[in-house]
């Protein structure tokens, strides 16, 4: 018997990738949405949470899909009226806010995952495997991206808590905080600010791991063309590329069989297996990781941003 799930913010990420990624999931069913500005085309839609918990019986799970500004309290009256959530990448606006939804979910006997979509990528798994045997001497990560084609109009992603290009550079800082076998602190950072803007728009980050890897990230969200999304790891025993968000890997410029699937589907067939064994899985390594560029990073005024 499949779980029912609902959908809390009914936006861009949540019509391209979760509400197919449910409909061809063999454990879970969508039998609802709460959402202030959409509804769903055939399934009962709610202006938000709380109306959808009190309409919705026997509700199993809930997607949280909501801006990062918004999760903390859908997550909080889902946890707390018994629900399993999965919370869309970033899982809140703050560290603290996290913390303390997984004191909720293990008070409340529920299972709480923190998603990154990114990790289930082709070819992110097995270049972890690759690189269990390996000495990591250098990493460089270049996530480029046009913010005009991926989030358009979403003015979210500018105001405090909504991460700028830290949004998209998040998934990067996810596989790398997977691949990699080593911790990995921050040394400096640049941060490029709009003026008229509360997030940066671009983003330079020095990293170290333990293990004394060097690591670069270039993170721009005014990359106009193709999206650039690569990480290429040097090693003392070859060079490892990932390319297009971890879909496509490479080792010393050779192509790499993998297997195929979504990153989502697998995401889904994750969180059954959180969901049936009632597991809290929060790894807030990439969150921190940016929390640590906010608090240390050196700002540098940009040019106000035009949509």
């Amino acid at each position: 018997m499949k779980h029912s799930i609902a959908i809390v913010g009914l936006g861009k990420i949540a019509r391209d990738q979760h509400v197919p990624s449910i409909a061809g999931s063999d454990s879970f069913e969508l039998v609802a949405v709460a959402s202030p500005h959409n509804r769903h085309e055939t399934l009962p839609s709610y202006p938000d949470l709380v109306s959808l918990l009190k309409a919705t019986k026997n509700l199993s799970a809930i997607a949280l899909c909501t801006t990062p500004q918004a999760r903390f309290e859908s997550a909080s009256q889902a946890l707390t009226h018994g629900c399993h959530v999965l919370l869309e990448k970033p899982p809140g606006m703050t560290v603290s806010e996290v913390q303390i939804l997984i004191g909720l979910a293990r008070s409340r006997g529920v299972a709480l995952h923190a998603s990154w979509h990114s990790r289930h990528a082709n070819g992110v798994e097995p270049a972890r495997t690759w690189l269990a045997t390996r000495k990591v001497r250098r990493v460089s990560v270049v996530w480029r991206e046009d913010v005009r084609v991926w989030h358009p109009g979403q003015t979210w992603v500018w105001q405090a808590g909504g991460l700028g290009v830290f949004d998209p550079g998040i998934n990067a800082l996810s596989i790398l905080t997977r691949i990699l076998h080593d911790p990995l602190i921050l040394k400096n950072a640049e941060l490029a600010v709009p003026e008229n803007c509360e997030t940066p728009i671009a983003a330079q980050m020095q990293l170290v791991s333990t293990g004394g890897a060097e690591v670069h990230t270039d993170f721009n969200f005014l990359h106009t063309g193709t999206a650039s999304w690569d990480i290429e790891v040097e090693t003392d025993r070859g060079r490892l590329t990932l390319h297009h968000g971890g879909s496509e890997m490479q080792v010393d410029g050779r192509p790499v069989a993998l297997a195929q699937g979504t990153e989502y589907g697998r995401l889904y067939a994750h969180f059954a297996g959180i969901v049936r064994e009632r597991r809290i899985e929060v790894d807030l390594a990439p969150f921190e990781l940016v929390a640590d560029a906010f608090m240390c990073g050196r700002r540098v005024s940009a040019p106000p941003f035009t949509p």
